[in-house]
């Protein structure tokens, strides 16, 4: 085996090492992190169709809080959450899932919701519009697992909620979150993205 193909044979397998690339060093790029896990759920999407954690095992997803009747913020968080997934789209960024939590779901059943996306035009593919449980229960998830408030005073037609997107590894970890309001950074949140994946 001559010198020179054994250099070649080198420095090829240092280029395909280098092409795998560094998962840890490379989420430990995003700064900033949380490392909130989520909890095991199964709820019922656009589709009345379960889904759940299990269904979201080994993929990146964005995940927010919203409601169907809602006037003032969500209207907005969901305009930019389309906005966000057609960003990936256009990347051609594949795998990424969107989840939008109902904080009102006496009143937001799936063909409500399902209604209310397409008005946005989300994709349905990866984006997922959940409902399915107490008012109690969501209220205790999105503080346990998200950190967040979620309270619908009594005879009250709107919901008190966070605002923010969050951005969930594939073990099921928030690794970060960001103004789904206003300012929201697509640019930052894509590149977080890239980076996880």
């Amino acid at each position: 085996m001559t010198k020179k193909y054994l250099v070649f044979i080198t420095m090829s397998l240092l280029f395909i090492l280098a092409g795998c690339g560094n998962t840890e060093s490379d989420k430990a790029a995003i700064p900033n992190q949380v490392q909130y896990p989520v909890e095991d759920f199964t709820f019922t999407d656009q589709n009345s169709e379960p889904f759940g954690l299990n269904d979201l095992e080994g993929k990146v997803w964005v995940a927010d809080f919203i409601f169907t009747n809602c006037t003032t913020v969500c209207s907005p968080m969901t305009a930019n959450m389309a906005r966000l997934q057609r960003m990936l789209e256009e990347e051609g960024i594949e795998g990424i899932e969107f989840v939008s939590f109902s904080v009102d779901p006496e009143v937001d059943a799936p063909e409500i919701l399902e209604e209310y996306g397409t008005k946005f035009d989300a994709n349905f593919d990866n984006w997922h519009f959940l409902t399915g449980y107490e008012q109690g229960f969501i209220e205790e998830f999105a503080t346990s697992n998200f950190k967040t408030i979620v309270q619908k005073p009594k005879n009250e037609d709107q919901v008190i909620h966070g605002t923010d997107f969050y951005l969930v590894d594939q073990t099921g970890t928030i690794i970060k979150y960001y103004s789904g309001v206003t300012d929201t950074p697509y640019d930052e949140i894509v590149s977080h993205i890239k980076l996880l994946q």
